[in-house]
């Protein structure tokens, strides 16, 4: 297979269900791999490393949406994600990200954790309830989507009773974040965008009457002082900080559960060890990336560890390929939370460096062990059924016995 048919069967509905055979194939071209004129791939650990620190490569903004998508205006998904700091470069992207940076210190984060375990057990005695007498229960709607969700409103400042609805309208959403991939379902992801955005209206405006101590009343102050936030990327980062902070800890808390469900051996460790979760979260996140790519844009011509990159060229980082380059890890393709030095690219690097990563690695390590103790005889009911994306690789629907 030449680059271009690999890189069109990764997003073939074939390919966004078993993408890794795929990213092999095209490691065999090299670890950076121009596929086209105006698209090149990197495969390489060390040179997607480099490519999410280096500032000649930008993020895809607006100018780079105009170049390979002159209608992305028409679709407020796209309008709504590039209004949020994802898709900024500097110093538009370094100013907003220190305004919400503020919510995620390690201070901030570490003072969450009993609220975490607070919200943890609350959902296990949900599962109990559900799971009474063998009853099936969807471990992903029930639990890997609740608790991010929780915990991210929690954050933001979002009433609990109005979270039961974000999970399907944060999942259309993202649609958006497969960028150009299938154009077709954006009209999903845009009913989505124009939902939220009127849900976070509202909530705008209460937050104006009855401020509070919570990240959402920071933002809607800045926004207020008419110099660092537009309507539109209050609303834009809302919506981010909503989906971001929801979806890929999901991702992560479903991979944790079934890898554990293959490997009986680790299982038991995670009830009788502590601590061994840290490990095994760092393996979960390098073994299956909640997002496997993201991409970057050059401007002018530039180069990757000495690999030509001309002006006008769209780079796609194939994270989850770089966690199983075997240059980097031996025997990447076996699951071994032992493994030592991970620092899986999972998260990114650089300027764009989530945000929320120590939230999720910190909800995974606290839920996955108390699940497994609470629930001895967990099992799975059913295969795990996996979502119809390749950016975003998650579980969509996972049956569990939790008695």
């Amino acid at each position: 297979m030449t680059p271009a048919e690999i890189v069109a069967a990764l997003v073939a509905p074939e390919g966004r269900r078993d993408p890794y055979p795929l990213y092999e194939l095209l490691r065999e071209h090299g670890p950076v791999v121009p596929v086209r004129p105006g698209l090149t791939v990197a495969v390489g650990y060390a040179e997607i490393n480099r490519a999410l620190r280096d500032n000649r490569l930008r993020v895809q903004d607006a100018a780079g949406y105009d170049h390979i998508y002159p209608a992305w205006r028409s679709h407020s998904s796209l309008r709504g994600y590039t209004d949020s700091m994802l898709y900024r470069n500097p110093p538009g992207h370094t100013q907003t990200r220190r305004l919400v940076s503020s919510g995620f210190t390690p201070a901030r984060v570490a003072g969450m954790q009993v609220s975490v375990e607070r919200m943890v057990h609350r959902l296990l005695d949900r599962l109990d309830d559900l799971g009474a007498g063998g009853t099936p229960v969807d471990y992903v709607a029930e639990f890997a989507s609740r608790l991010p969700i929780a915990v991210i409103s929690a954050l933001i400042g979002v009433a609990e009773n109005d979270q039961k609805w974000f999970r399907q309208v944060a999942s259309d959403l993202t649609i958006a974040l497969e960028g150009i991939t299938n154009v077709k379902r954006l009209g999903i992801a845009d009913r989505a965008m124009d939902e939220l955005a009127g849900y976070f209206g509202e909530l705008i405006d209460d937050r104006r009457r009855h401020p509070a101590d919570d990240m959402l009343t920071a933002l809607v102050r800045a926004h207020d002082d008419g110099t660092r936030l537009s309507h539109d990327e209050l609303v834009g980062n809302l919506m981010l900080l909503l989906t971001a902070g929801f979806e890929t800890t999901s991702f992560l808390l479903g991979h944790g559960l079934r890898l554990a469900f293959e490997h009986p051996g680790l299982a038991a460790r995670l009830r009788d060890e502590p601590g061994f979760a840290t490990a095994y979260v760092e393996e979960v996140l390098r073994f299956e990336a909640p997002v496997q790519a993201t991409s970057r844009w050059a401007e002018a011509a530039t180069d990757i560890s000495g690999i030509p990159v001309p002006g006008g060229t769209k780079v796609v980082l194939m994270l989850a390929a770089g966690n199983r380059d075997p240059s980097r890890f031996p025997d990447p393709a076996r699951f071994d939370p032992d493994r030592p030095d991970v620092q899986p690219l999972s998260f990114g690097a650089g300027p764009h460096f989530c945000l929320g990563a120590p939230l999720s690695r910190m909800e995974a390590r606290i839920a996955l062990p108390l699940l497994l103790r609470r629930f001895p005889a967990l099992a799975a009911a059913e295969p795990p059924d996996h979502r119809d994306r390749w950016v975003g690789r998650g579980l969509r629907r996972f049956l569990i016995t939790v008695s």
